[in-house]
């Protein structure tokens, strides 16, 4: 069986070693540093561990453990393992989960305002994106998340990208194409709003259960980034990738307001600054990934098909999907969104 404490003295050296390769310049070089760690933070998100996020986040854990010199072991949990999306939100409020990614719509069943970032065909390109969470839209909906929760978000936006219908019945090409789709969508209204504008029949289902909804049928089709698409392997139970552009998707960085406040102030200068300047290089990454998939994924069978935003921007217009969502956000954050998209209704 050989020597457990010998295992254990092992497996820590294993989960150390990139640590103190990485600390050595900053003096960290003992593995005790990180075993006698004085704050232990841990962090979930929903998506696979190949995914940028988890990438750019198991660096910024590194680099968090050698700037604190030990002090903070930064842990790092992908793909749902502490839950899912509506558990992990949860437990971040509770303080149970330091950090949670969540997208600004799923963090909407809490913070309503928050959602004002994903109506829909609002943003037409990345430049009006950053210029409007990076700005007063961004910093608007982060004064209300500290407001309205015992948690709040940092200042850096984390990607997700611009969503994509996948399905496996029928090519996207206008909105009647939508008509009675059975369709995942996350959990949140506003996402369930715009897709019944195009009469299609949304089901709510958390992230977790997506691939086995659509494998089992229970729904035709789903919407994503294509970063998602591939690294969650959607391809393999779809048939149609229809690139509508419907919506901008992010991930705000959410930490529990009093684990976040426990740590010392020069530790919490340390941990911002990582995790802002991660989110910036997580960004570049998405962009090149999702830009970089569309070949990846016909060669694997998914068959691609561009269509035109301004017919799905008029449907909505129509359907009275904007008027409402303006009527729920109000005058003041929907002027601040239209500052950057330019008029919508």
């Amino acid at each position: 069986m050989g020597n457990p404490a010998g295992n254990i003295t092992r497996r820590r050296f294993l989960k150390t070693v990139s640590v103190t390769s990485a600390a050595a310049a900053t003096g960290m070089l003992s593995t005790q540093a990180l075993a006698a760690a004085e704050f232990t933070l841990k962090y979930a998100n929903n998506l696979p561990a190949t995914h940028p996020m988890n990438l750019r986040a198991k660096e910024m854990a590194v680099k968090i453990a050698a700037e604190s010199k030990g002090r903070i072991d930064f842990q790092v949990y992908p793909n749902n393992q502490l839950g899912n999306d509506t558990d992990t939100l949860g437990q971040v409020r509770s303080g149970a989960v330091d950090f949670f990614t969540l997208s600004p719509l799923i963090l909407g069943t809490l913070v309503p305002a928050a959602q004002i970032s994903g109506v829909g065909f609002a943003f037409k390109d990345y430049n009006q994106v950053w210029a409007a969470m990076d700005g007063e839209l961004g910093a608007h909906v982060r004064k209300q998340i500290q407001d309205k929760a015992s948690v709040f978000a940092f200042e850096k936006i984390w990607d997700n990208g611009y969503r994509q219908i996948t399905n496996s019945t029928r090519a996207i090409n206008k909105p009647d194409d939508l008509k009675g789709m059975k369709l995942r969508v996350p959990p949140s209204p506003l996402w369930t709003s715009m897709f019944r504008a195009f009469d299609a029949a949304p089901a709510s289902i958390n992230f977790a259960e997506v691939y086995s909804a659509l494998q089992t049928k229970i729904v035709e089709g789903q919407e994503n980034p294509l970063a998602i698409i591939a690294t969650a392997k959607l391809y393999e139970v779809q048939k149609y990738c229809s690139v509508t552009n419907h919506m901008w998707d992010g991930f705000w960085f959410l930490g529990n307001k009093k684990s976040f406040e426990r740590l010392p102030k020069d530790l919490q200068e340390i941990v911002t600054r990582n995790v802002n300047e991660a989110g910036i290089k997580q960004r570049a990454d998405v962009k090149l990934l999702n830009d970089s998939l569309v070949a990846d994924m016909k060669s694997k069978g998914l068959q691609f098909n561009d269509t035109d935003n301004e017919l799905f921007r008029a449907k909505l217009r129509s359907a009275g999907f904007y008027a409402e969502w303006h009527k729920k956000f109000g005058d003041e954050a929907w002027a601040m969104l239209e500052k950057y998209t330019g008029k919508l209704a």
